[in-house]
């Protein structure tokens, strides 16, 4: 069956605001939980990006969700440190926590200063980082020089089972590629619903394990104000792996997003103002055979959203 949760996007709030959206999202029964990864917001008017392994920590204490978390390791982190934030938190919190691992944003990776690699280097760092991960989590001392460098690393706390690695995967041939290593599958909702070809490729070249669906949604009382609100946040977002993993910041996001009609954004969003509609589309994402879906409200009005979802959608879909 499959179970729903709520995604919590540090673009857009405070970290003390969505650590509290968060439990109003439990109580209003989502079965889990999400959290974005950014450095920087796609633009100014989202306005925030809070430290998402710091807030991790406190949203694992306050609720008894399992929570997801797409992150990049190789540049912004290394993979060892990221190795033993997550291996603390699981330590603490055990068998809640699961990475989906990508290749990364310049938005959020350009801040070391490093070059920006091509993508199929950024693949090949990504994987020798997932290396790297495994080997720190079997208690291994780790030596590596290649794409990255890591000397004599091992992590003295470690839990009982290491968290899982998801690969955060768009397109077919990054899903399959991930397949070889990847202890399941996350992806985002695509015009034309291009996410089925994406979770059809992980599986035909082998990969296991669960298959997360980040849906983006909006929803408000009348669709005039759904389709204004997923304009407003959401439009910078919409670019493609080809544009939008380069640019990098936010003001460079907005200008070249500035034409971009709100229409255009509605292929990314499923914007409705009926919840019968948005029932009616998420059990759909379930028949595609995405295990989890992990509900990402992209307007502002978060409260309204869980308490009109937590009544009268989420009862429909997992009755």
């Amino acid at each position: 069956m499959t179970r729903y949760g709520f995604h919590a996007s540090h673009e857009q709030f405070p970290p003390a605001e969505l650590l509290s959206l968060l439990k109003q999202a439990e109580d209003a029964g989502f079965s889990r939980g999400m959290s974005s990864d950014h450095f920087e917001p796609w633009s100014s008017r989202q306005g925030h990006s809070g430290h998402a392994w710091a807030w991790l920590g406190s949203a694992l204490a306050v609720t008894s969700l399992p929570m997801g978390v797409v992150t990049a390791p190789g540049q912004r982190y290394h993979p060892a440190v990221l190795a033993q934030a997550a291996a603390t938190l699981t330590q603490m919190y055990p068998d809640r926590l699961w990475m989906a691992l990508g290749t990364g944003q310049a938005l959020n990776e350009h801040i070391t200063g490093a070059p920006w690699p091509g993508k199929e280097a950024r693949a090949r760092r990504l994987e020798e980082c997932v290396e790297i991960m495994r080997a720190l989590f079997a208690g291994e001392t780790v030596s590596h020089d290649g794409l990255v460098r890591v000397d004599q690393a091992r992590l003295w706390s470690l839990p009982e089972r290491p968290p899982a690695l998801f690969a955060a995967a768009v397109t077919p041939a990054t899903a399959a590629r991930a397949a070889r290593w990847a202890d399941g599958l996350a992806t985002v909702n695509q015009p034309d619903g291009a996410q089925r070809k994406t979770l059809a490729a992980y599986r035909d070249a082998g990969g296991k394990g669960p298959a997360v669906l980040q849906a983006h949604v909006s929803w408000a009382p009348d669709r005039e104000a759904a389709l204004e609100a997923a304009h407003d946040q959401w439009r910078e977002a919409i670019f493609g792996s080809d544009v939008g993993w380069e640019i990098p910041r936010p003001e460079h996001f907005e200008q070249a997003a500035r034409f971009v009609e709100p229409h255009r954004v509605e292929p990314y969003v499923h914007v409705s103002e009926g919840l019968a509609r948005h029932t009616a589309w998420l059990a759909d994402q379930a028949e595609a055979g995405f295990d989890e879906i992990m509900l990402h409200q992209v307007g502002r009005d978060q409260a309204a959203f869980i308490e009109a979802f937590g009544a009268d959608v989420l009862p429909e879909l997992a009755p």
